[in-house]
């Protein structure tokens, strides 16, 4: 074998997750000529098309990665096996649903205009509109998901025992042990600048008045979302949200649109990111798909300085040890999520409460990163998602080293990697004998790739 299963299964993992986005990238977006596309694998009933791998190594050259021939065979049999799972998942009528499709979508859009900064950015980058570019991105995101649940299918009953997650531990090469990087557990204390009596009049009035225009046909709620609406993330599409459930929404906003019915525009309604009215567009099981426009009301110095001045009070007290931060966030915060836990934030990728550095909001990481461990920073302005303004004051409560992970500290690593490899031994197994069960078919310009597995040659 060229390389290791454990390396080829990674690839496959890889192919996955990237395909979905390098797939429809135009050839001639970096100026280069369309080649001329052919079939160069079929499995089952699935083609591979040179265009798929040529598109890919465009991508891996522009991001700085030398492709060689050799990679030029890895990819293809990264290829290979995501249709043979394909091709399996419709023999076992393995289903994705357009809800899920769209939310996935919804996901890796949103991810993708993070990185490159914008969704202009990005119609400029690939010379379409984001719709193009989401239709674009549909088929391809649906195979991925049927190739990642056809993996979990295959894998859904392995199981590691303690005495295997010891054998492993001790049978792996130290180099490759990873190190737990540095983590932070961090308190926070909020509080929101308020706004008048007056601004919070305009702001409702003006909701209203777009209400009535859309309702008198005057305007479209799309036409009005994009002109107004100050949810940036969603302006550009017209307002909408996509399919989300009810726990990916705020609370006051969840329990107006999955109370609205389908076409219905919402009376003006509050939310923690300010002033709303919502249409519901579909609904999918326990999904709503749904349009806002977000207002916000502007807040003026003086409600600003008034935010930064009771912080710094707030803080004179905890370092006078008149009260404790825990306490402080308990009683003062603003942010209803964490100030019952005394400020401590919850890490929304882990559900812990300990964050990894790159982990953090920028803005985050700026206020505590010369801080030692019992020390606040100063209060801070930080915008919020969907641009709400918020006041912070920040407490470093814990900082672990980085270490080498062991069975004491980090079993949970140890016995996760343990049975990806497990998990990575029954997908090569699985891989050998499907082969020998499904047609497949490789150009000969191909015929020359060593590949990692035996077998794809054969039948």
């Amino acid at each position: 074998m060229v390389r290791s299963k454990k390396k080829l299964v990674h690839h496959i993992i890889t192919a996955t997750l990237i395909s979905a986005f390098t797939l429809f990238i135009p050839m001639k977006a970096n100026g280069q000529e369309q080649v001329v596309d052919q079939v160069v694998a079929v499995v089952g009933d699935n083609i591979i098309l040179q265009s798929e791998i040529e598109e890919y190594m465009q991508q891996m050259r522009a991001q700085g990665f030398t492709m060689t021939e050799e990679m030029r065979c890895e990819l293809l049999e990264d290829f290979l096996v995501q249709k043979l799972l394909v091709t399996q998942a419709e023999i076992d009528s393995v289903e994705i649903s357009e809800a899920d499709v769209e939310m996935e979508m919804n996901n890796r859009m949103q991810f993708f205009v993070r990185q490159i900064g914008s969704e202009q950015k990005l119609e400029d980058y690939f010379s379409k509109s984001i719709f193009e570019i989401r239709e674009d991105l549909r088929e391809p995101i649906r195979e991925q998901m049927l190739t990642q649940r056809m993996q979990m299918k295959i894998t859904e009953n392995v199981r590691v025992t303690p005495s295997e997650v010891k054998e492993y531990y001790n049978s792996v090469h130290p180099d490759s042990i990873p190190m737990i990087p540095s983590k932070v557990e961090i308190r926070q204390i909020v509080k929101y600048p308020t706004f008048t009596e007056t601004e919070e009049f305009r702001v409702v009035q003006r909701l209203n008045d777009m209400r009535q225009r859309i309702i008198s046909g005057e305007s479209s709620f799309s036409a009005m979302a994009a002109i107004y609406s100050h949810d940036e993330g969603t302006a550009r599409r017209g307002g909408e949200l996509g399919f989300v459930s009810r726990s990916d929404l705020d609370p006051e906003f969840a329990d107006v649109v999955f109370s609205l019915k389908e076409d219905r525009i919402s009376q003006v309604f509050q939310s923690g990111y300010g002033y709303h009215i919502a249409q519901v567009i579909d609904r999918r099981d326990e999904r709503v798909n749904v349009r806002h426009i977000l207002i916000q009301p502007e807040i003026d110095e003086r409600e600003k300085e008034v935010a930064r001045n009771f912080l710094d009070s707030i803080s004179a007290a905890i370092a006078s040890n008149s009260i404790s931060f825990r306490e402080a966030a308990m009683k003062y915060s603003d942010d209803e999520k964490t100030n019952m836990s005394g400020g401590l934030m919850v890490n929304p990728q882990t559900g812990g409460a300990m964050f990894e550095i790159d982990q953090l909001n920028p803005d985050v990481y700026e206020a505590i990163k010369d801080l030692s461990v019992g020390e606040m920073s100063e209060p801070v302005e930080i915008r919020e998602q969907r641009g709400r303004i918020a006041y912070k004051v920040f407490y470093l409560s814990r900082q672990t080293a980085p270490q080498k992970a062991n069975l004491k500290d980090n079993y949970d690593v140890i016995k996760e990697m343990a049975l990806e490899e497990k998990e990575q031994k029954v997908l090569m197994n699985w891989i050998g004998k499907r082969q020998e069960k499904t047609f497949i078919r490789i150009m000969d310009d191909y015929k020359n790739c060593n590949f990692s597995t035996d077998g794809w040659f054969d039948n």
